[in-house]
């Protein structure tokens, strides 16, 4: 099935990182039938702001309702909804794995086509923890579900309205005099441009694309070399401090007692620091999408057209 500008494409979580950014992609290049389905109900708010025509319909799709009816005539669903931060186990997997069943089942009904499946490069490391383990079970979902579908594994991302990775750090730059860093804060880390992936998925949509691809971002970079990229094009004025990783670990949990949504983990410092490199395939020759260097990507996080809108944490 070819796709038109007109054809429906249902985003699942679409409120979100990827989802805000991929609206602002599609919408850019013409899409006009663009279905939003999100429970998150002040990035709701900030979505149907930014793109008053949209069709944003605000829902728990860990349960059946009248949301699935939105499938109806859909070329495509992209599905971006997840758990990713949090103490509480049951989130994830109502979030990550039942949420993903409701949405196989309204495919099933609706006769949808494709599915875009928006998994993590986290199926691939060495951490276990409850989101690995709920993404882990959310692709089982996709690959049982008999529908054509695409699997993409994105390492950690960041771009406009990013609110959890380098949009939290920014913040709190801004905030605090000094900015505290685990241990030696020498830790690879691949990070993925969001823009880029955007158009990996637009790519996705129009190719028909099937398997599961590792799409990482194409520069290494070392934790405390991001720190310092962000605080440069945030124009953050914090003072950058090397801490023993067990005092890190040590004011997170404490943090934890009085924030029940913090924005870092102790299970997301424990991944952190984990020495791992994550597969690097060519996706921007796969997929035929340049890949934004990083420190230009940054620069355009912070200083483009969306670079004040952040979404809620």
């Amino acid at each position: 099935m070819s796709l038109n500008k007109n054809d429906k494409i249902v985003l699942l979580g679409g409120a979100g990182l990827v989802g805000q950014n991929l609206v602002v992609q599609l919408k850019d290049e013409g899409f006009t039938n663009l279905v939003v389905v999100d429970k998150h109900a002040p990035n709701i708010a900030v979505l149907r702001k930014l793109h008053p025509e949209l069709t944003v319909i605000a829902a728990d799709m860990a349960a059946p309702g009248a949301w699935q009816n939105t499938f109806a005539g859909a070329n495509s669903v992209v599905m971006l909804q997840a758990q990713i931060g949090g103490e509480d186990k049951s989130a994830f997997m109502r979030n990550n794995v039942e949420s993903t069943v409701q949405a196989v089942a309204a495919c099933k009904k609706h006769g949808v086509p494709y599915i875009v499946h928006i998994s993590s490069s986290v199926i691939n490391s060495q951490a276990v923890d409850w989101y690995t383990e709920s993404k882990k079970a959310q692709e089982k979902v996709i690959a049982e579900s008999g529908i054509r579908h695409v699997v993409l594994r994105p390492t950690l991302m960041f771009g406009w309205f990013d609110r959890k990775h380098l949009g939290w750090l920014s913040r709190f730059m801004r905030r605090v005099p000094v900015f505290p860093i685990p241990g030696s804060g020498k830790y690879l880390r691949q990070p993925l441009f969001v823009l880029d992936f955007c158009r990996i998925i637009r790519a996705c949509l129009e190719q028909r694309a099937t398997g599961a691809y590792n799409i990482t971002g194409r520069d290494r970079v070392d934790y405390i070399d991001i720190i310092r990229t962000v605080k440069r094009e945030a124009g953050a004025g914090a003072m950058i401090l090397r801490i023993p990783y067990s005092l890190f670990w040590v004011l997170l949990k404490i943090y934890a007692l009085f924030d029940k949504d913090p924005p870092f983990t102790t299970k997301q410092l424990e991944a952190l620091v984990i020495p791992e490199e994550f597969e690097l395939i060519p996706w921007w020759d796969i997929f035929h999408v340049p890949a934004t260097p990083f420190a230009d990507a940054v620069r355009e996080t912070f200083k483009g057209r969306y670079a004040d809108v952040v979404l809620e944490f």
